[in-house]
């Protein structure tokens, strides 16, 4: 019977500060159509995945019917950065030395598997989680729930007894719609994160006392 808990953690903008990667790309793209990139369309674009991108892409750029393509565009310059400018966000390491072998550990990942693992491998991440999952690895990305349902699935937790970090609104919606308790930590500012808890940073004590407490509490 499916009884333990465990922890399933976002990966760009939440363990890796891959946001700057992303706006890069993402400024090359919107140069290239001749429009400014801005915190708006950061906002709209934190935390998507590429079919959901797209339609965002293909609004903001005023381009109907070339959102596969503009998505596309993007994905493939951001990995191009991950790969070779992606950095731990601050208090990741140590989050997760403390975590690691109490709990299982997940991340799961709105972002394509090349993405994922050229920046786990970036950082020398690559293998340290129990479970390792890219969007394409389900039939949905998030918001849907399907990333974190499967990862419990795969850790042999129950969702309802297990945590997730998150640092994006559909990252935050799925985890809740997957019955997960959720520690919002954004990456992004102005955005709003409707988790269970939110911090500063993944480097705050007071989140590893909230993990713990949590788990305590159940």
């Amino acid at each position: 019977m499916v009884a333990e808990v465990g922890i399933v953690f976002d990966n760009d903008g939440l363990l890796l500060d891959t946001e700057p990667c992303w706006t890069r790309a993402q400024e090359r793209v919107f140069r290239r159509y001749g429009r400014a990139f801005g915190l708006e369309a950061k906002r709209a674009l934190v935390g998507t995945a590429p079919v959901t991108a797209a339609s965002i892409l293909e609004r903001l750029l005023e381009l109907p019917g070339h959102g596969g393509e503009l998505s596309e565009e993007m994905y493939a310059l951001a990995l191009e950065a991950i790969a070779t400018g992606a950095e731990l966000r601050p208090g990741a390491l140590e989050l997760l030395d403390e975590l690691r072998g109490r709990w299982p550990l997940a991340v799961a990942s709105n972002a394509p598997r090349r993405h994922l693992l050229a920046g786990l491998r970036r950082v020398g991440l690559a293998g340290e989680f129990e479970v390792t999952l890219g969007v394409e690895d389900v039939s949905a990305p998030k918001p849907s729930p399907d990333l974190y349902l499967r990862a419990c699935e795969l850790l042999g937790v129950d969702p309802a007894h297990s945590i997730a970090l998150e640092d994006s609104p559909p990252g935050v919606a799925a985890a809740r719609a997957a019955g997960l308790y959720v520690l919002g930590v954004p990456s992004v500012e102005g955005v709003e994160l409707k988790a269970d808890q939110v911090f500063e940073s993944l480097g705050d004590p007071l989140l590893a006392v909230a993990i713990i407490q949590q788990f305590g509490e159940r």
